[in-house]
């Protein structure tokens, strides 16, 4: 890298500029003709010097690394500048950058579409479920990188800034300036400033607007409103589990988080578990159905134990059902044998002959009388 060039001025061509040059108090005749020249002079040193900074290789050589794109080294002359920076396609980068985030966010925008598949009980979902499936699944990583540093910063903004205070102090401030600026106007030039910048008509949002609001915010609410029902009534068992769990870890991290860290870790989770299972979808999969056969076999087992429990319970309970059966008809039989045996007979003799006249009363002793009292 060559040095950069050494501009020296020849103080003999400005007499003034010398100092061993003669001091002539009575050369002041001559003064505006020697400024003149001064200037003259100056000037075209100037633009020389110009010329000789744009030809020389350093400067070349910034200008190819501005349009290459390339890193390069800054002399030690510019001390304020660093010794090393990228110029040029870092601008370029960011436009493309930037073009290519508007188009997710607008090919996001564009993906709010009722889903084919309709929900278990044959309802529509709302368009509300494309956009968040797009969103969380990380098929527009710039978009969905955006709104997840977003969704955090405003996690951190609600922690450590007291935003209801900002915005009640953006107000007063507002309308002390307004009213101070209407009043200082009629006070002094008889009109106030503020009457002065008043439109001709107030702003309205359109019905048509307000319309399109209205039915988006009908569909993110029925959005939640849908999804809790299909999680409670356990439309898709996997994700019921995962929102037990989720509940259940939640019900003890809530004694010792507070509700922001709380929301910052949900938050967390939310975004990157997705970005977790695409980047590592193979092994994620393979794990599951490694779980889900084992999960099959040990339930095959237990069902085929518990039939044969069953087989054993039921044939112990006939065996023992047919012999108190056989027990209960044997009694039965020798009861009716007994019944029916000459033995057991009753015979005519066995019972005395009913009397044929009526019984005769006996005749009753007399009454003694009562004694007299004295």
């Amino acid at each position: 890298m060559s040095e950069a060039p050494h501009i020296e001025l020849n103080t003999s061509d400005y007499p003034d500029l010398d100092p061993s040059a003669p001091s002539n108090a009575n050369s002041h005749t001559n003064g505006d003709t020697n400024i003149q020249n001064t200037k003259n002079a100056t000037l075209s040193t100037a633009q020389s010097a110009m010329e000789t900074v744009q030809n020389h290789p350093v400067t070349q050589n910034m200008k190819e690394t501005v349009n290459n794109g390339e890193y390069c080294e800054i002399p030690p002359l510019l001390t304020l500048w660093p010794y090393s920076l990228i110029l040029g396609p870092a601008t370029q980068d960011v436009k493309a950058e930037t073009a290519k985030a508007k188009s997710e966010f607008a090919d996001l925008a564009n993906s709010r579409t009722t889903p084919d598949q309709p929900a278990a009980t044959g309802q529509p979902l709302t368009n509300y479920h494309s956009m968040f499936y797009r969103l969380l699944s990380w098929k527009n990583p710039r978009a969905t990188a955006i709104s997840f540093a977003i969704s955090v910063a405003f996690i951190f903004a609600v922690r450590y800034l007291n935003i209801l205070r900002y915005i009640f102090k953006g107000l007063y401030v507002l309308l002390g300036l307004t009213a101070s600026a209407e009043i200082a106007g009629k006070a002094v030039f008889g009109n106030g400033f503020t009457s002065q910048m008043r439109p001709r008509k107030y702003f309205v949002i359109p019905k048509a607007s307000l319309e399109r609001l209205l039915d988006d915010v009908e569909q993110l609410i029925n959005f939640f409103v849908i999804e809790f029902q299909r999680v409670v009534f356990a439309e898709n068992v996997y994700v019921t589990t995962v929102a037990f769990l989720s509940a259940f870890i939640s019900y003890y991290l809530i004694k010792f988080l507070p509700l922001w860290g709380l929301s910052l870790i949900s938050t967390t989770i939310i975004y990157l578990t997705p970005l977790v299972y695409i980047k590592n979808k193979e092994i994620i999969d393979a794990q599951i159905r490694q779980t889900s056969d084992m999960v099959s076999q040990q339930a095959t087992q237990f069902k085929d134990l518990a039939a044969q429990h069953t087989g054993n319970a039921a044939k112990t309970f006939q065996s023992y059902a047919g012999e108190y059966t056989s027990k209960a008809q044997g009694m039965i039989g020798n009861a009716r044998g007994r019944s029916m045996s000459p033995e057991a007979s009753v015979k005519k003799s066995d019972f005395p002959d009913a009397p044929k006249q009526d019984p005769v009363a006996e005749p009753s002793a007399p009454t003694p009388a009562a004694e007299p009292v004295i």
